[in-house]
C-alpha cells in the first residue's frame, strides 16, 4: 500500500513504528524500508525530525500543502498605502505612470524583498480599500502653496466682499465639444469591436457657462473660436439676464481671452457699470471650478447623441443645458463634490 494515501494519523503511526523499529529494535534502514513499504530518504527524514526534536513529537502530522509565503506586518502594510496614495509610480523610480497590479508588485519587491503574484496584489489593494479609478489629469505647473492660499485666504475674502455688497458669485468655464469626441462604452461580442454609425464629417461647437452655487445657470453656445469678443457677448448677456442692478462675481481660469486688454477696457468703462467683478482662479487648477462638473456633465450627456451636423450639435447641447437650468438642486449637487465643497456655501 502506498504510505501515502494513508490519513494525516495513519502516516503519524506508521512514522512512529518505522522509526522505532530502526532506532530501538536495530532493524536496518533498508530491511525497514521493504518491511513498511516506504523509501529509505523518508526514513532519513524522519529519524533527523526526531533528533532536531528531540522526541518522536517531530513525527507529528503537519499541514499539508504550500508553504506559507511571508507577508507584510502591520508597519509595512501602513508604508506601502502611504506610497500608493501619496506619490506616483514614477515619482518613486518604478517604471509605471499609474498604480496598477504590476506597479504593486515591483513596489513591494523593491521596498520590502517580498515577492509576490498579480493576484496576491490584487488582495492587497482590496484589503487596502483601494479600487481601480480613472484618474484626474494634474498639471505639473500647479502651486499647491497658491491653491491653498485660495482655500484658506482668497476665496474666503472673495465670498465675505460679495456678501458685504450683496454681489451674485458665479463659477465661469469654457469647453468645446467635438463630432469626433470618444463615445463612451458599447456592450458587445467578447472580441468584436461594436461599430456606431456617425457622420464621417468633423464638425465641433464651444460653450461658455457661469453657474452659482444657488443653482443658478447662465450659457451660450458659439461656433467659433472662443476670443475676448466672445467673453464680452457673454458678460453682456450675464448684466442683461441679472435682474436690478445687482453685482457679479464671476471666477474664472487665467485663460487669455478673460485678461485681454479689451476686456480690462469694458470692466473699467460704462458698459460694465461697475457691476462685474472678475476673480482669477490658482493657475492649472480646473479642479477648483464647480463649473467643471457641469461641463463633464454635459459631455456625458452629448455620448448619447450622434449629430449629423454642427447645427444639430449645438442644438442638441442647447437642449440639455436648458434642461439643467431648470434642475437647481441637480446644479447645486456639483458644489458637494469634494474639490469644489468650499464653494457651496
Amino acid at each position: 500500500m502506498d504510505a501515502r494515501r494513508l490519513a494525516p494519523e495513519a502516516q503519524e503511526d506508521l512514522r512512529r513504528r518505522v522509526v522505532y523499529a530502526v532506532a530501538e529494535d536495530g532493524m536496518g534502514k533498508s530491511q525497514a524500508a521493504r518491511t513498511f513499504g516506504v523509501t529509505r530518504q523518508s526514513i532519513d527524514n524522519w529519524l533527523r525530525r526526531v533528533e532536531e526534536a528531540g522526541s518522536v513529537r517531530g513525527l507529528a502530522a503537519r499541514k499539508r500543502g504550500p508553504k506559507p509565503r511571508p507577508r507584510l506586518g502591520p508597519e509595512q502594510d501602513r508604508e506601502a498605502v502611504r506610497l500608493i496614495r501619496g506619490d506616483c509610480p514614477d515619482q518613486l523610480l518604478l517604471p509605471f505612470a499609474l498604480w496598477t497590479r504590476e506597479a504593486v508588485v515591483a513596489l513591494l519587491r523593491r521596498r520590502f524583498g517580498l515577492s509576490v503574484s498579480l493576484s496576491t496584489a490584487g488582495r492587497y489593494l482590496r484589503r487596502w480599500g483601494l479600487t481601480p479609478q480613472r484618474p484626474r489629469r494634474r498639471a505639473y505647473e500647479r502651486d499647491p502653496a497658491a491653491v491653498k492660499r485660495w482655500l484658506a485666504e482668497q476665496y474666503p475674502a472673495v465670498a465675505a466682499r460679495a456678501k458685504a455688497r450683496n454681489a451674485l458669485v458665479l463659477w465661469g468655464d469654457e469647453m468645446g465639444l467635438r463630432s469626433d469626441d470618444p463615445v463612451g462604452r458599447s456592450y458587445a461580442p467578447r472580441g468584436r469591436t461594436p461599430v456606431v454609425p456617425a457622420s464621417g464629417r468633423r464638425f465641433g461647437c464651444n460653450t461658455i457657462s457661469a453657474v452659482s452655487n444657488l443653482g443658478r445657470l447662465w450659457f451660450m453656445v458659439f461656433g467659433g473660436r472662443f476670443n475676448s469678443g466672445v467673453f464680452l457677448a457673454f458678460l453682456g448677456r450675464l448684466l442683461r439676464a441679472v435682474p436690478g442692478e445687482r453685482k457679479l462675481v464671476l471666477i474664472v481660469d487665467s485663460h487669455p481671452a478673460h485678461k485681454s486688454a479689451a476686456v480690462r477696457r469694458w470692466l473699467a468703462g460704462a458698459a460694465a457699470k461697475g457691476r462685474v467683478e472678475l476673480v482669477y482662479l490658482p493657475g492649472y487648477s480646473p479642479e477648483l471650478n464647480p463649473d467643471e462638473l457641469l461641463n463633464q456633465d454635459t459631455k456625458q450627456a452629448m455620448k448619447k447623441c450622434r449629430p449629423a451636423d454642427q447645427r444639430e450639435m449645438m442644438q442638441n447641447v442647447r437642449g440639455h443645458l436648458r434642461r439643467r437650468q431648470k434642475q437647481p438642486d441637480v446644479l447645486r449637487r456639483f458644489f458637494r463634490e469634494d474639490h469644489v465643497r468650499y464653494a457651496a456655501a
